[in-house]
């Protein structure tokens, strides 16, 4: 496979060792227009210890999306070097590196059982790391104890293909639960501030369903599911966004919707998302950039603007039916 040359210092750093890796230059991406408020009138509103959501705002005018390029001037707020993950004796991540940089939505690719599943779970301390160094939003993930690793986690905002909502409580109540890290006191007699409930309607009205504030989870779709679990992610206030399979249940319309929305929310808020996806024309729609998985291996690393089907077919060459059990 062909090697292309790549930012220098910093792709020799960062690019994947052996003749398979594939690493090439970035492009320039636009940006999508700016999402305004949702518009609908906040449920509860004559509750005084209810918040409004704001009012409609008109939509911006598009600015032109930063490149990577100019992004990886900035300090990576995820790295991992020769990292490798096993199982009793099998290896699931093999020397794999990886950067993540501020304002870029990275799409993770691989076939069933590549090692996609276990490097996010790396990357918050849940897999057992037996060599190599990881470092996320400031933190030394391999030396890390208990205490430290739920700061860590804290500032990791996780979106699942589950979704992993509490059905039975409403759509607010499961926005909130993003807050219970920094709530203190208040939430061991289940309450939250004035202020959590404020921003967790603002989130709700950003992602487009603050008319369901006070709806049961269970009630809402599958797409308005996930859109709830973008904003409880982000009321963690999250310094890496990780979505593993955000949209694998979700229909096409309603899979490119909520991959807008988390690229929106790279862009504005300068958070690094790395998604799986095991769709490739979905990857290459709504990323900055690939990294691909192939036996726990990085073999593809570059810009999406200069990747196509064919460069990425051979992740999935050899795909196995079935998940596998690391996965």
């Amino acid at each position: 496979m062909t090697t292309l040359k790549t930012h220098g210092a910093d792709a020799a750093a960062s690019a994947p060792a052996g003749p398979a890796a594939v690493l090439v230059e970035n492009g320039d991406r636009t940006a999508p227009t700016r999402r305004g408020a949702s518009g609908h009138a906040a449920p509860g509103a004559d509750d005084p210890g209810f918040p409004t959501a704001s009012a409609a705002t008109a939509a911006a005018t598009p600015e032109p999306r930063t490149s990577t390029a100019e992004l990886r001037q900035a300090l990576p707020l995820v790295t991992a070097r020769g990292l490798e993950v096993a199982y009793d004796d099998a290896k699931v991540l093999d020397g794999v590196d990886l950067d993540l940089f501020p304002g870029e939505m990275v799409a993770l690719l691989g076939a069933s059982g590549s090692g996609k599943s276990t490097l996010m779970r790396s990357l918050t301390g849940f897999a057992p790391i037996s060599s190599g160094s990881v470092r996320v939003a400031g933190h030394d993930v391999i030396n890390l104890h208990r205490g430290q690793l739920r700061t860590l986690r804290s500032d990791v905002g996780q979106v699942f293909q589950q979704f992993n909502l509490i059905p039975r409580l409403s759509v607010m109540t499961n926005v909130l639960t993003g807050a219970l890290h920094s709530a203190g006191p208040i939430n061991l007699v289940g309450g939250f501030s004035r202020e959590h409930r404020r921003r967790a309607l603002e989130l709700l009205d950003r992602v487009g369903i603050a008319h369901k504030a006070t709806s049961p989870a269970r009630s809402l779709s599958g797409g308005q599911q996930q859109r709830v679990a973008i904003a409880r992610a982000l009321m963690q206030q999250p310094k890496v966004i990780l979505a593993d399979e955000p949209v694998a249940s979700l229909d096409p319309k309603l899979a490119d919707s909520v991959l807008e929305l988390l690229r929106e929310i790279a862009t504005e808020d300068g958070i690094p998302v790395l998604v799986s996806l095991h769709v490739l024309p979905l990857a290459l729609a709504h990323s900055d950039r690939i990294v691909g998985l192939r036996h726990g291996e990085v073999v593809v690393a570059g810009a999406t603007s200069q990747l196509d089907a064919a460069a990425l077919q051979n992740l999935y060459d050899d795909e196995e039916h079935g998940d596998d059990a690391h996965e």
